[in-house]
């Protein structure tokens, strides 16, 4: 598992599953994951559909910073993405706390 199955394949599925989530966000999300697997995405949950696209299109009200380890990780359960930003393994610029918790909802 790498950030690329997780954001093509494993999001939309749950996107699918619980269009709620969507509609939560509701905001435009870029995600610049480093390392090793990484890579550039822009999550749309303005859309009914099609919500993830491969590099950064048009503006966000977000972007996640973060490595492809510590993105698995959190997916995983592995690492709880609170204690993943205090620690700064995880920035959001613009920080915005409310977006970000409901973005964990749906990695997490």
């Amino acid at each position: 598992m790498n950030s690329k199955d997780i954001i093509e394949s494993r999001i939309p599925s749950i996107l699918k599953e619980k269009p709620e989530l969507a509609k939560d966000i509701n905001a435009v999300i870029h995600f610049d994951i480093s390392g090793d697997n990484g890579g550039k995405w822009t999550l749309d949950c303005t859309k009914p559909e099609g919500w993830v696209s491969e590099g950064i299109n048009g503006a966000s009200k977000m972007t996640v910073y973060m490595s492809n380890e510590d993105f698995v990780k959190i997916t995983e359960k592995k690492l709880n993405s609170q204690m993943a930003a205090m620690q700064g393994k995880i920035k959001f610029k613009p920080m915005d706390m409310g977006l970000a918790m409901k973005l964990a909802k749906l990695l997490g």
